[in-house]
Parts: structure tokens; sequence; C-alpha cells
């Protein structure tokens, strides 16, 4: 919705067509549906042969992957939508320790009426999310990786990296949790 709210447009894809829905009925509530064209796909292998300058995967939607394989597919397969010269950004995390110790196994609610638990296994680096409301649940597993193997996959991928900021007001990343990604694709030899 703040791609299209800047005047951009936006090539949406979800596999929910319940998200979609949602997506959309912002959209036409902002005034902006006409620049929003939304498909049903997956991620790892979107339904979009345009090729465009920016492809943003938000939400931390690569922690999704559960191996490197997976990984170099899904950044290929961006990287192939990508212009000459476009870019690729995206939000991942690695837990601290003491979000581990804090959270691990208890269930707490962060927001009212809404649980959350959360399974870390540290040896596997795999964190299975368990949410609860009053009329759902669902659970996730998520895989997190470092900074430095976040760098590698990409330069493997065929990106540059620009920029790894440590929050979404570009503060420069200096460790934490928090990694958002700007990456340049990189013409290959």
């Amino acid at each position: 919705m703040p791609t299209a709210e800047a005047g951009v447009r936006v090539i949406g894809v979800d596999s929910s067509v319940g998200m979609l829905d949602l997506c959309r009925a912002r959209a036409e509530a902002a005034g902006v549906s006409g620049l929003l064209d939304l498909r049903v796909g997956d991620f790892r292998d979107p339904p979009v042969a345009e090729r465009v300058r920016l492809v943003t995967c938000p939400f931390r939607a690569y922690l999704h992957l559960g191996d490197d394989e997976e990984r170099l597919s899904a950044l290929g397969r961006a990287r192939d939508l990508l212009l000459p010269g476009g870019r690729l950004v995206f939000d991942v995390f690695a837990p601290s320790r003491e979000d581990v110790v804090e959270t691990n196994g208890r269930w707490l609610e962060r927001e009212p009426g809404i649980w959350e638990r959360a399974d870390w296994d540290e040896d596997a680096r795999r964190l299975t999310l368990a949410v609860r409301g009053p009329d759902a649940e669902a659970t996730l597993t998520l895989s997190w990786l470092s900074v430095a193997e976040w760098a590698e996959l990409l330069e493997r991928a065929g990106f540059e990296v620009e920029a790894c900021y440590g929050w979404f007001d570009r503060r420069p990343y200096e460790g934490g949790e928090d990694s958002i990604w700007l990456a340049r694709r990189r013409e290959l030899a």
C-alpha cells in the first residue's frame, strides 16, 4: 500500500486469496486500486513475467524457507524479475539470546486477545511460532541466518549488497536482531 500511495504501480503476489482481498479493499479505500495488480502465487516462483526495477519481500518472508537451496532459489527468482541494476529489498531477523530466554515456551499476550508462543530450536536455528486469538489459531516455522550468511547468499544469487540496515529508518546495522537488506542485481559474467 505505501508504494502505491507514493504513485508507483505495484504487482502484489500472495498465496492467500484472503490477504489479496484485504489489500484490494484497502487500496480501494485509499483510492489507489488502479495502481495494483494483485496475483495469487508463491514468492518462490511468482506468477510474474514482467521485469521490474524493484522487488520487495516484506514481513520476513524469506524466513519461511528452510534451507539454503530454497533461499538461493527464491533469491534467484527475485533477481530474474529485476531489470539490470534493479534492487531487492527484504527484512529478516536473527534472535538475540535474551529474546530466546525471555520468550521460549511461554504464551505471551502481544496485543489484547492475541497470544503468541515461541518455541526456539537454537541448534537448528528454527522458531516454531504459535499465535491464537478469540477465533483462530495458527502455527508457522521460521528459520534464521546470520547477517554474514545472508550477505554470502545474496552474493551467490547474483546480487551486490548496497546496504544492510538495523531498522526501517535506515539506521546502520550495528548488530541486533533485525536486518533490512538493499541489494542490487549484479550482471553475471
